[in-house]
Order: C-alpha cells, then sequence, then structure tokens
C-alpha cells in the first residue's frame, strides 16, 4: 500500500494557519513548523514589505535599518511587482501596527 502526505500544495499550508488562527493555535503551529532563524527572517521579511509598501526609505536604508542585505530587499521588491495596487493597499493595511 502506497502512502501519500497529507499536505501537497501551498494552499493546504494556507488554509492551515487559517483554521490554526481560527482555534487560537497558530503561535504553537508556527513556532512548531518554523526555526528560530526562519521566525527572525520572517519578522524581517515583514519589515522589509511594510517598509516598501510606505515607500518612505530607499532600499539601501532598509537594509541598513534592518541588517540585511540588498539583495534581500530586492527580493522582497521583484515579489511587489508582482502584486496590482488593490493587493499592496491591502497588505498596507494588514501591516499597520496595532
Amino acid at each position: 500500500m502506497s502512502q501519500e502526505p497529507e499536505f501537497k500544495d501551498w494552499q493546504q499550508i494556507i488554509d492551515l494557519i487559517g483554521r490554526s488562527s481560527d482555534s487560537k493555535q497558530h503561535g504553537i503551529l508556527l513556532t512548531m513548523l518554523l526555526t528560530r532563524d526562519e521566525r527572525e527572517a520572517l519578522v524581517a521579511r515583514v519589515n522589509i514589505i511594510r517598509e516598501l509598501l510606505k515607500g518612505d526609505l530607499s532600499q539601501r536604508q532598509i537594509s541598513q535599518m534592518l541588517g540585511v542585505g540588498i539583495a534581500t530587499i530586492t527580493r522582497g521588491s521583484n515579489e511587489l511587482k508582482s502584486k496590482n495596487d488593490d493587493e499592496k493597499q491591502a497588505m498596507l493595511e494588514l501591516l499597520k501596527p496595532h
């Protein structure tokens, strides 16, 4: 009998995170799924996207502020280029401090 993994694509992971958030278990789930380095990289990535969306700083300034390489900033910038204005605005709203 051949076994297959339960989770096969990214959308299933997104759905899993959504379900974990609904049940207030997302902190535990993400801590279990991500190493400390991955969690720190994710924090940096969120800050990169936020700063790029705000548009107040150059990529070099963001790099210096966050202590990450310019290539990391460029990857975030390239990802944003694939998004439309509505998606960018929605993300900027989501990333506003609470």
